[in-house]
């Protein structure tokens, strides 16, 4: 049996971009954007309801603040009382679950789409998407860029600015580009 495009992108394989279902995908949540950005002056529950027409999970007392940018948004799943700051970002080809009580500082970028390393595949317009998993209680410093296919656990911290190249453990502290976890002593100014 013959997958679609968007098939293939959603289980996390080679697929292409310039497919018509992907390209309607993209328009319709370009138009909803457009709506929810156009909201900065209301309530947090105005935007739940906006959030719960175009995100597959949007927990009880999550907030994003407009404006927001996103590729989907049937991919994202954010868990009770998140909270994402102005100008975050999210590509979401793939899955991507932020859990419950997590806060993201503003400007965040969180991809999961990613392009082969082969050139003949780039050439040929092929990309392909790894889910991003982000845990409970996480807090994420402004400017912040989480990169494909990277799990932060649960209760870490990543400090402003930092590009998280891999796997954050649950109750780890890491800063920097590429993310590092920091001693202790560093995060005491």
């Amino acid at each position: 049996m013959i997958r679609s495009q968007k098939e293939k992108m959603l289980a996390g394989e080679l697929y292409n971009a310039a497919d018509p279902e992907i390209q309607a995908d993209l328009l319709a949540t370009g138009a909803w954007l457009k709506r929810y950005n156009d909201t900065l002056g209301q309530t947090a529950e105005q935007w739940h309801a906006l959030l719960s027409e175009r995100l597959a999970e949007v927990g009880p007392g999550a907030v994003i603040r407009p404006p927001f940018y996103c590729d989907y948004g049937f991919n994202i799943r954010i868990g009770a009382s998140v909270y994402l700051n102005f100008n975050c970002v999210i590509l979401d080809v793939v899955e991507v679950t932020i859990g419950e009580l997590t806060a993201i500082g503003p400007a965040v970028q969180i991809y999961t789409a990613d392009h082969p390393h082969d050139p003949e595949q780039r050439q040929a317009g092929l990309q392909v998407g790894r889910s991003v998993r982000i845990g409970s209680r996480v807090w994420i410093g402004g400017g912040a860029i989480i990169l494909p296919g990277v799990t932060i656990g649960d209760d870490a911290v990543v400090g402003a600015g930092s590009v998280v190249t891999r796997d954050v453990p649950a109750g780890a502290k890491v800063v920097g580009s590429p993310a590092r976890v920091a001693m202790t002593t560093l995060l005491r100014t």
